[in-house]
């Protein structure tokens, strides 16, 4: 339950922070890149929600 709630409050967070990254300028121009683009922003979301999830209810472990 505490993994949801902090799923709830991160991935938003997450997704602030990762629009002042310019995606885009990484990949090769063409509209197919585009949407590769928007997929390896979807994963890189997810991925850093999961890594800061996992550290917030480590950090809160030892506490309890």
């Amino acid at each position: 339950m505490v993994k949801l709630i902090l799923y709830l409050f991160v991935i938003p967070l997450v997704v602030y922070a990762m629009d002042s990254v310019n995606i885009n300028g990484i990949f090769k121009k063409g509209q197919s890149n585009y949407y590769q683009a928007r997929v390896m922003y979807m994963f890189l979301v997810m991925v850093l929600s999961f890594n800061i999830v996992q550290f917030i209810n480590d950090f809160l472990g030892v506490f309890r």
